[in-house]
């Protein structure tokens, strides 16, 4: 297969089922950030050795692309029902916080983007998927989607938060407090 096709040479692109919609439109504009917030978890996994991590993040990453197929498919397509993420991809996510979160200090303070490069670059993802979550929810004010999509990347940005702060403690790194404003700094 052909990496180029040439079709997209004139700003249109093809959703799953040969229907044409410009590049620009928001429902493109919604699967490319999915797309982006895909591969800021892979260079998350680039940084990280744990095999068990490095499992859920690749299952994530499936998932994100079954959720881009989702968002390419329109209601009015033969096949529609089964290219639909379902409660499940949900449950999945909050069985993997409530883990992940069982090994970890209770938070007592927010916390900073930061630690660990891998850790940094999963806050990076977790930024990337709450602009992914506004996306589809702009997209969902004027075009009919899957209502799973939105608590599914709710849940992930949570998921992103969390493995970033096991991340950053399993490699012992400190995670840096916010400092209020209100709370005088000394000089």
């Amino acid at each position: 297969m052909k990496i180029y096709t040439k079709t997209g040479d004139t700003g249109e692109t093809g959703l799953f089922g040969g229907a044409r919609i410009p590049k620009n439109s928001l429902r493109i504009d919604t699967v490319g950030t999915i797309d982006e917030l895909n591969a800021c978890i892979g260079t998350a996994r680039s940084q990280i050795a744990d095999e068990a991590i490095d499992n859920l993040l690749h299952r994530i990453q499936n998932e994100l692309f079954n959720i881009g197929a989702d968002l390419a498919t329109l209601d009015s397509h033969t096949k529609s029902n089964q290219l639909r993420i379902s409660e499940d991809f949900v449950g999945a996510l909050e069985k993997d916080i409530d883990r992940l979160e069982n090994q970890l200090a209770p938070l007592r303070n927010f916390v900073l983007p930061a630690g660990s490069v891998a850790g940094s670059t999963l806050h990076l993802a977790r930024t990337v998927c709450r602009r992914s979550e506004r996306s589809v929810v702009t997209l969902a004010d004027s075009e009919s989607i899957n209502p799973t999509i939105l608590p599914y990347l709710n849940r992930l940005s949570d998921f992103l938060f969390v493995l970033a702060r096991f991340v950053n403690s399993r490699l012992g790194k400190t995670e840096p407090l916010w400092e209020s404003p209100l709370t005088p700094t000394a000089e």
